[in-house]
C-alpha cells in the first residue's frame, strides 16, 4: 500500500514539474490590459486622485516600497509571471525606469478604477480601456524595432495578453449613480451585454494585432469586498448577493463569448480565467487557507478606505495582512493574489501552453 501511494505521489509530482518546464520553456512574455487589479503604477503618471504610490501600500513588497499596485505586495499578474518562469513582478509601460528590454517579456497597460466603459474611466480621469489598446500598438512598433520583425512577432503570437477589468463599471459607475445615464439608459442585464459587447471587440482587436494566446478575467464576488458589506447595514454587513448575482451572470455571458470566439476565430486560444469560485471559497472557509479576517480590510479600520483614506488613517492599519483577506476595503492582500494566482495558472492557463 506504502509502494503504491508513493508512485502515485511520484507520479503525481512528475506530471507538475512536467507543467512548469512546459510552461517555462514556451511563454516569452505576459502582457497586461485591465483595472487596479493588474495595475502596477501606471496611475502614478497621470492626474488622478486613483493611486496608491504611497505608505502603507507596498509595505510587503520587495524593499517595502510603495509602487502603485493597490496592495501590500504583489497582484496577481506578478504570481502568474513568475509561475511562467519569468520576472517576479510585471512592470507598468507608463513607469520611465523600464524601457522595451523589459516590456518585452512583461508589461501592464492596466490603469485603476478603468473599466470597459469609457464612462467608467471618466469618473476619476483614469487610462479607458481604448487607450491601453493604443498603448499596446505603440509597444509593438517599440518591440520591433528592438528585437527585429521576426522575434518580436513570436512574442505577440506567443506571449499571453490578460485582461483583468469589469468591478468599476458596475460598482463605480452604474450602481454608484443612482438615476445616472448608464443606469437609466440600461436595465442592469442589458449593461452586462453592452459590457460583453465590448470585451468581445477588445479580445477581436487583440486578435487583429497577431495576439494568439488571451485570457479573459471574470469578476469577483464583488458583494463580498469590505466596502460593499460594511454599506450592507440592512442585510447585517454580509456579502451583497444581488452584486454577486450580477458578477456570475455577467461571467456566464463572457464564457459563451469565448466559446464562441474560439471557433470562430482561426487559430485563437482564449481561456475564461474565472476568480469567482475560488475567491469564495477564500471567503466562505478562510482557516483552510490561513486567513482569519474576511469582512474586514487589513489597511486603516478596514471598513471604507482605499487609496488616498489608507494613507490617512494607516496608524489603525493592521500588523499582519497575511490574516486578511482583503487590504483595502476594495483590493485583495498579496496572499489572495498568490492563491487566487496559483489557481489561475493551474486551473486555467496550462491550456495556452
Amino acid at each position: 500500500m506504502a509502494n503504491v501511494l508513493f508512485i502515485s505521489w511520484f507520479l503525481s509530482l512528475a506530471q507538475f514539474l512536467t507543467l512548469v518546464i512546459t510552461i517555462q520553456a514556451k511563454i516569452p512574455a505576459v502582457i497586461v490590459f485591465g483595472d487596479s487589479s493588474v495595475d502596477a503604477g501606471n496611475n502614478n503618471f497621470i492626474p488622478t486622485i486613483a493611486r496608491s504610490n504611497f505608505e502603507p501600500y507596498g509595505r510587503d513588497f520587495t524593499g517595502g516600497r510603495p509602487t502603485g499596485r493597490f496592495s501590500n505586495g504583489r497582484i496577481a499578474t506578478d504570481f502568474i509571471s513568475q509561475a511562467l518562469g519569468l520576472r517576479p513582478a510585471v512592470p507598468a509601460y507608463l513607469d520611465p525606469a523600464y524601457n522595451i528590454s523589459d516590456f518585452a517579456v512583461g508589461v501592464t497597460f492596466a490603469s485603476a478604477a478603468t473599466g470597459y466603459d469609457n464612462e467608467t474611466s471618466d469618473v476619476l480621469s483614469v487610462i479607458p480601456l481604448w487607450k491601453q489598446m493604443l498603448f499596446y500598438k505603440a509597444y509593438q512598433m517599440k518591440l520591433r524595432a528592438y528585437l527585429g520583425e521576426i522575434q518580436a512577432n513570436q512574442i505577440i503570437n506567443e506571449g499571453i495578453h490578460m485582461i483583468s477589468i469589469g468591478t468599476n463599471d458596475f460598482l463605480e459607475n452604474y450602481y454608484a449613480f443612482p438615476g445616472g445615464r448608464r443606469s437609466t439608459q440600461y436595465t442592469i442585464s442589458e449593461y452586462e451585454n453592452f459590457l460583453a459587447g465590448i470585451a468581445e471587440n477588445f479580445v477581436r482587436d487583440l486578435y487583429g494585432l497577431g495576439a494568439r494566446k488571451i485570457s479573459l478575467g471574470g469578476l469577483p464576488p464583488m458583494g463580498c469586498m469590505p466596502l460593499e458589506r460594511n454599506t450592507n447595514l440592512m442585510g447585517g454587513r454580509e456579502c451583497v448577493q444581488s452584486y454577486n448575482n450580477v458578477a456570475m451572470e455577467f461571467n456566464g455571458k463572457l464564457r459563451k463569448m469565448v466559446t464562441r470566439l474560439n471557433k470562430e476565430l482561426p487559430g485563437i486560444n482564449l481561456v475564461f480565467s474565472n476568480p469567482y469560485y475560488i475567491f469564495m471559497q477564500i471567503i466562505r472557509r478562510p482557516s483552510l487557507f490561513g486567513f482569519e479576517v474576511t469582512s474586514m480590510a487589513c489597511c486603516a479600520t478596514g471598513m471604507y478606505e482605499m487609496g488616498y483614506a489608507c494613507a490617512q488613517n494607516s496608524l489603525l492599519t493592521c500588523t499582519d495582512a497575511d490574516k486578511y483577506v482583503f487590504w483595502d476595503s476594495f483590493h485583495p492582500t498579496q496572499k489572495t493574489n498568490q492563491i487566487v494566482a496559483n489557481y489561475v495558472v493551474k486551473r486555467v492557463l496550462y491550456k495556452l501552453i
